[in-house]
C-alpha cells in the first residue's frame, strides 16, 4: 500500500459554542436565580412579525401526525431520540429532507436541512442579511409556564451561528452556515422540548425538568438513529456544495462506534485514546483497508442534527467533511459523543 495521509478534526460541544478554537462550547448551562425584574421584556415582546408558521413543516407543531402524514405519506422510518420523542424520517428526497418529532401522536418539533423543502418563512440558502433585515431578533427568548419563567440568553456566537426566533407559539432555531452567509438549516421546536433540550445559556425561576433516566436498550436505538441521521445529512451537505456522496462502510463504522464509546466511558475527548492510539491504530485493528484517512469527533450535543451543524461551522470539520477525495463514511455515536471516520477506498 502506498503513502496514507490523515486529516483530523475536533470539535466538543459542552457548555456553550465559543471560546478557544478547536474547542468549541456549546450547551451554555444552567443557572437559577430570580428573574423578576421590572425592565424584563415579556415572552411576546420578543415574538417575530411572522407569527405561527402558516405554511411548511413548522406548521405542523402541535397537530396530530395523521396531518403530516397525509400529505407527505409514511417516513422512510422511525428514530428514537434522548428526549421521549420519536423522529419520523423523510429522506426519500435528499433534496426535501425533513424530520418531525412526534410525542404522544403529536408533532413538537421540526428540522429540516433539504435545498426544497418547505420552512416557511424561511428558505434554505436564504442570505443572513435577508433575515436581520426583514426579523428583528433578541438577544434573549422567554418563555412562561404556570409554574416558571426561563430566560435562553444568546451569545454572540450564537446571533451569529444559530439564532432563536419565537414565531408566534413555537420557536425557530436557524442554522447559518457562516462561511456561506446563508440558511443552512432549521429546526422548529414548542416550548416545552425548547426547555426540555436547554441549547442555550439558561436562566430560570421555578422548577426544571429532570432528565429521565433510559435503558441500555434505549440508549442504542438513540444511538442507530443520531447514526444514520449523520450518514444521511453528511451526504446532503456534500450535494449541496457538488461533492459525490459517500458510501457507507461497516467496518470503518465499527472504529468510529468504538472510539466514541472509548471516550465516553473513560471519560476524555480525543482523537488519541489512552489505550487503543492514533486513528492509523484503531484503522489498522479495524483490519480497515484506506489511501486516505480523517476524522471528526463531537460530545455533548442534543442530537445528530445539532452535531453536524457545529462540523459544518469549523473549519476543519468542514474541510475533512468536504473533503472530495473521501469515498466512504463509517459513524459511530456512543450517548452523546459522536466520530466520523472517512476513508480513501484503495478498492481492496
Amino acid at each position: 500500500m502506498g503513502a496514507v495521509f490523515f486529516i483530523i478534526g475536533i470539535y466538543f460541544n459542552i457548555g456553550q459554542e465559543g471560546g478557544n478554537r478547536g474547542i468549541l462550547i456549546g450547551d451554555q448551562g444552567t443557572k437559577q436565580k430570580n428573574t423578576d425584574d421590572p425592565a424584563r421584556k415579556t415572552s411576546s415582546d420578543s415574538s417575530s412579525p411572522e407569527g405561527f408558521p402558516r405554511e411548511g413543516i413548522g406548521s405542523f407543531l402541535g397537530k396530530s401526525i395523521t396531518s403530516a402524514t397525509k400529505l407527505y405519506g409514511s417516513p422512510a422510518r422511525v428514530d428514537l431520540s434522548a428526549f421521549g420523542y420519536e423522529w419520523w424520517i423523510y429522506n426519500q428526497d435528499k433534496n426535501q429532507y425533513f424530520q418531525l418529532a412526534v410525542l404522544d401522536g403529536k408533532v413538537v418539533s421540526a428540522y429540516a436541512i433539504g435545498k426544497d423543502a418547505n420552512i416557511y418563512p424561511f428558505k434554505i440558502g436564504q442570505s443572513i442579511d435577508e433575515i436581520y433585515s426583514r426579523l428583528y431578533i433578541e438577544t434573549y427568548v422567554d418563555i412562561d409556564t404556570k409554574e416558571s419563567s426561563y430566560r435562553f440568553e444568546l451569545s454572540e456566537e450564537d446571533m451569529n451561528m444559530r439564532p432563536l426566533i419565537k414565531l408566534g407559539s413555537v420557536y425557530a432555531q436557524v442554522y447559518l452556515d457562516k462561511f456561506t452567509g446563508t440558511i443552512s438549516s432549521v429546526r422548529f421546536l414548542d416550548k416545552a422540548t425548547l426547555v426540555k433540550q436547554r441549547p442555550y445559556e439558561l436562566t430560570y425561576r421555578g422548577k426544571l425538568s429532570e432528565e429521565v433516566p433510559l435503558s441500555v436498550q434505549e440508549w442504542a436505538k438513540i444511538e442507530e438513529g443520531n447514526k444514520r441521521q449523520i450518514f444521511d445529512i453528511t451526504n446532503i451537505i456534500r450535494s449541496r456544495f457538488d461533492i459525490p456522496e459517500l458510501e457507507w462502510d461497516e467496518q470503518t463504522a465499527r472504529v468510529a462506534y468504538l472510539h466514541s464509546q472509548d471516550m465516553s466511558e473513560a471519560s476524555y475527548f480525543s482523537h488519541t485514546s489512552p489505550t487503543k492510539g492514533e486513528l492509523s491504530d484503531r484503522l489498522k485493528e479495524g483490519e480497515v483497508s484506506y489511501v486516505e484517512a480523517g476524522e471528526n469527533i463531537a460530545a455533548k450535543y442534543v442530537d445528530a442534527a445539532a452535531a453536524m451543524e457545529g462540523w459544518l461551522n469549523s473549519e476543519s470539520h468542514r474541510e475533512t467533511m468536504l473533503n472530495e477525495d473521501f469515498t466512504h463514511l463509517g459513524v459511530g455515536v456512543y450517548r452523546n459523543f459522536y466520530t466520523q471516520n472517512f476513508i480513501e477506498s484503495d478498492g481492496q
